[in-house]
């Protein structure tokens, strides 16, 4: 599990540092990112991605042989998505992509094989984060317009990207009801999905609020972190209870 964890901290901190890497001068032009880079000089961006990455393949090679062959898979997955912004709308579908992996790598890692319900669960996060990243998109509409970026937000404008991310999140609701039928949980993982679904509700009418930051912020944080919080403790009452 520990091991698991590593892996888990170490690819995330890897591809936030590719991320701010490679998107160094974007983001200074930015007003929502400009001060980014006053935390670290580029050099040392690229030092803490090397060690980062090397640190991933290490845990991941001390969890299972499948694990270990798999982790530079992995790690070009959730790079890639950086580069997306550059030549697709589809963009927020591959951080959807990229964070989907995790739940089927913790699978492997703990039973070093795939199966069915981590699939369903990784389809339900996939339409998670996309929804909730077309949402948070919508605060550089008018940036990722000037700049040429490409996103859902700028081919489709803000109405229609909020009603696609409302359908993302229903898929998603949907694939969480069936993962755990396939997991066979109980009673209690069920009906932890009533408080994830009344937040999704909460976030896209925060969410209305193109002009209020405050607003969008609120969806964005604070609703995904509670889905998440609850999606955790629904799973851990149902299997100990």
């Amino acid at each position: 599990m520990l091991l698991a964890l590593a892996c888990m901290v170490t690819a995330r901190t890897a591809a936030m540092l590719f991320n701010r890497f490679v998107d160094w001068e974007i983001d200074q032009r930015n007003p929502r990112t400009a001060t980014r880079h006053l935390l670290a000089t580029r050099p040392v961006v690229l030092t803490w991605l090397v060690l980062s990455s090397a640190l991933f393949v290490f845990f991941a090679a001390n969890l299972n042989r499948l694990t270990f062959v798999l982790s530079p898979v992995a790690l070009g997955i959730i790079f890639f998505y950086s580069l997306t912004k550059h030549f697709t709308d589809a963009t927020h579908f591959f951080l959807g992509f990229a964070l989907g992996i995790a739940p089927v790598a913790a699978w492997i890692a703990q039973t070093g094989r795939v199966q069915l319900p981590p699939l369903i669960l990784a389809f339900g996060v996939v339409c998670w984060v996309s929804g909730f990243d077309l949402i948070y998109a919508t605060q550089d509409y008018d940036f990722d317009r000037r700049e040429g970026l490409h996103s859902l937000v700028v081919r489709l404008g803000l109405a229609a990207t909020l009603r696609i991310a409302q359908g993302l999140h229903f898929l998603m609701l949907i694939a969480l009801i069936g993962f755990g039928i396939v997991a066979t949980l109980g009673a209690v993982y069920f009906a932890g999905m009533i408080p994830i679904a009344v937040t999704l509700i909460y976030e896209h009418r925060s969410a209305r609020a193109l002009d209020d930051v405050a607003s969008i912020n609120r969806a964005f944080f604070n609703s995904n972190a509670f889905v998440s919080a609850v999606f955790l403790a629904a799973v851990c009452a149902d299997r100990i209870l």
